[in-house]
């Protein structure tokens, strides 16, 4: 470990704080590859004995990283470098008719393309009254059926999605059942003849509720994207709404936009 450290030192003539300066050098090492994912960061002593400073600059240092996200610490054993979830890409086909031919929802057929496992648990079915926000997306008033779900890739939890479909379209059909079927709920509207014209979406970015950060197991200083989907069938009718926080670590957003 100490061989990581050779040749790096602080220089006490900046204005930047001694414990900033350390940090930086240690997240340069995790940024190159010299430290990787699971590896042990210098503890404490060491950082202490190394750059010649107190126990609360090299403690400040390494809790620096970890509010960042890069880190985690473990108790007993010490700080190491975060293992990151795989990345799914947020394509801009990813509702694409031929998914549900083929009998893949979009979180499916998404995490096939990075070689992920997915999962989803916590699926919750329910009947309620639209709330405010929901109704003026769906353009009308009434209860919608609420589909609530969390999705893991390689057993690890990166968003929680929850779905309102009116409930004249979706009561009584496979839609208001815990397993939809292949294809998902997408599939089962265009089963009930609501084939799908286009999704508008608006995706925002803000710090984790401390719900989210349980469901979702996140480390202090990530963020998570907000994305609320509307769902248009060939009509023009809004079928449902669907209203997903994501770990913004696990994503990135990748549109192909025409130019016309």
């Amino acid at each position: 470990m100490s061989s990581m450290l050779d040749g790096l030192a602080v220089d006490p003539a900046s204005d930047r704080a001694v414990f900033r300066q350390i940090a930086d050098q240690l997240r340069a090492a995790i940024q190159s590859g010299r430290l990787n994912e699971g590896d042990r960061l210098p503890s404490e002593a060491l950082l202490m004995s190394h750059y010649g400073v107190a126990r609360m600059t090299a403690r400040n240092a390494l809790q620096l990283l970890e509010i960042e996200g890069l880190t985690r610490a473990e108790h007993g054993r010490g700080v190491f470098v975060r293992k990151k979830p795989p990345v799914r890409r947020l394509a801009s086909d990813r509702f694409a008719r031929r998914h549900r031919k083929e009998g893949k929802a979009a979180f499916l057929a998404e995490s096939e393309q990075v070689g992920a496992q997915p999962d989803v648990d916590l699926i919750q079915v329910n009947e309620m009254p639209a709330p405010p926000d929901i109704a003026e997306r769906l353009n009308r008033t009434g209860p919608v059926i609420v589909r609530s779900r969390r999705y893991s890739l390689n057993g690890v939890p990166v968003e929680t999605a929850t779905s309102y479909i009116p409930a004249d379209i979706a009561k009584g059909t496979p839609i208001a059942d815990p397993n939809p079927g292949p294809g998902g709920i997408y599939a089962r509207l265009e089963d009930l003849g609501h084939t799908l014209e286009r999704f508008s979406e608006e995706v925002t970015a803000r710090m984790p509720t401390e719900a989210e950060v349980r469901l979702l197991a996140m480390m202090p200083g990530v963020p998570v994207f907000r994305l609320v989907r509307t769902a248009y069938d060939v009509e023009g009718r809004a079928v449902e709404v669907c209203d997903t926080i994501m770990s913004a670590d696990a994503y990135v957003l990748n549109y192909q936009l025409p130019a016309h």
